[in-house]
């Protein structure tokens, strides 16, 4: 079996299941943050919808300089913005990855910081670790801040408290 074979249906899975958590994120509770050093939920949801992205940018090229300067990332101001942009960094990501060989795959990437290498791995690795399991731990923590909030949390892996029925 192919690595996409393995990757794309984790993939495809990890996705539905976020946006189905960003699907009930209050916009009139954007503000809110459950501590003075977290994430507001606007935030957090804006960093969720943002992620798929480091998919690309791990499958376009060979390394990424954090030291350069950034880019501010676009405020998202409504939940149907937080959709649309997921669902476009998801069709991107999902695209470049669909078309990936066994051996581009175990390419290894490296993360810089202002040209020092901060780590290299097999890009496998990379969207398995930091964009993959990077994902699940924010909508991890998005369903903590939809509890905290009151609003149904929907079923991720199994049932939840408001979803019973899986």
């Amino acid at each position: 079996m192919a690595l996409v074979d393995a990757l794309l249906p984790e993939f495809d899975h990890e996705m539905a299941t976020t946006r189905a958590v960003l699907e009930r994120v209050p916009e009139e509770k954007f503000d809110w943050t459950p501590h003075v050093r977290s994430f507001s939920l606007g935030a957090l949801a804006a960093h969720l919808a943002a992620l798929p992205m480091w998919g690309v940018e791990t499958l376009s090229r060979s390394e990424f300089d954090i030291g350069a300067t950034p880019q501010p990332p676009a405020a998202l101001l409504s939940r149907q913005e937080v959709l649309s942009t997921f669902d476009r960094h998801v069709a991107d990501a999902r695209a470049a990855l669909a078309g990936k060989t066994d051996a581009e795959l175990m390419a290894v990437w490296s993360l810089t910081r202002s040209g020092r290498i901060v780590f290299s791995m097999p890009r496998t690795a990379v969207l398995r670790s930091f964009v993959l399991n990077h994902l699940v731990h924010h909508r991890g923590q998005l369903t903590v801040y939809l509890r905290l909030l009151d609003v149904p949390v929907p079923s991720v892996y199994g049932p939840s408290a408001d979803e019973p029925a899986f």
